[in-house]
């Protein structure tokens, strides 16, 4: 457990790590920006050993939606500033870092909200909550779950700030059948909508540089031309891991 999950509180309470996510992204890059903007990806909530507990989820499935409230754990700082540059404003204007969802914050913690599935009972691991739409990293911490209630959570009719300015325009992806086929079946529209959405960071836009997407164990080779990617190449994600080091 990392050494800054656990810190005392006012009252000597200590937070700690309940439980960990499982999903298709080895690195930050090309996570969704927001949670439930993919709802084709899938992931799976493991407990801690100390909560893998039946009952502490029971009436669960009765619920949708839940929110999660995570660590962004690849983000920890010493230091932070009052003021950050969110990506999709290209990375030169300044925002209050409260009036935004970057990760560097006083507490690094993030709220996302995502749906369940399903809750499987397993043996080994208790109760194992199936999920979409997160927008985390494999293996990061979770701190807590809540069920998402619609009457007090929805807001239809609220701003969403400086965020009404952005374009959401998907790209369109182009996905040679040599390397979707090295894609599991079950996978491929995620990775997909995942590439739609634009991975780049907002500051980024030359048309002739190469990216590389950790997705499972591969990793997505693309460039972007205008409003259109292409998936030029696939490699073993760890033996490009292993190169870098």
């Amino acid at each position: 457990m990392n050494k800054h999950i656990e810190q005392n509180g006012p009252q000597g309470q200590t937070m700690k790590v309940i439980a960990r996510i499982h999903t298709d992204f080895p690195t930050k890059f090309g996570i969704p920006h927001q949670s439930s903007r993919i709802a084709e990806l899938k992931s799976q909530i493991v407990f801690e050993p100390e909560y893998r507990i039946p009952e502490a989820v029971r009436g669960l499935e009765e619920f949708t939606h839940l929110w999660l409230i995570w660590e962004f754990s690849q983000s920890v700082r010493e230091k932070w500033s009052p003021t950050v540059r969110p990506p999709k404003l290209g990375g030169n204007i300044r925002k209050g870092v409260f009036a935004t969802r970057s990760p560097f914050r006083p507490n690094p913690l993030g709220l996302s909200s995502v749906r369940l599935e399903r809750i499987e009972m397993d043996k080994e691991r208790g109760p194992v909550l199936h999920i979409t739409g997160a927008d985390l990293m494999d293996g990061t911490p979770i701190y807590d779950i809540k069920p998402y209630l619609p009457y007090v959570d929805s807001h239809p009719d609220a701003s969403g700030g400086f965020t009404d300015q952005i374009s959401y325009e998907k790209l369109e992806v182009i996905f040679p059948d040599e390397w979707l086929e090295q894609i599991p079946e079950s996978s491929r529209e995620a990775l997909i909508q995942v590439l739609a959405a634009d991975p780049r960071p907002g500051y980024q836009k030359d048309a002739d540089r190469i990216y590389g997407l950790a997705f499972q164990d591969k990793d997505i080779h693309f460039r972007v031309k205008g409003r259109v990617l292409t998936v030029c190449g696939i490699s073993d994600y760890r033996k490009e891991r292993e190169k870098r080091v």
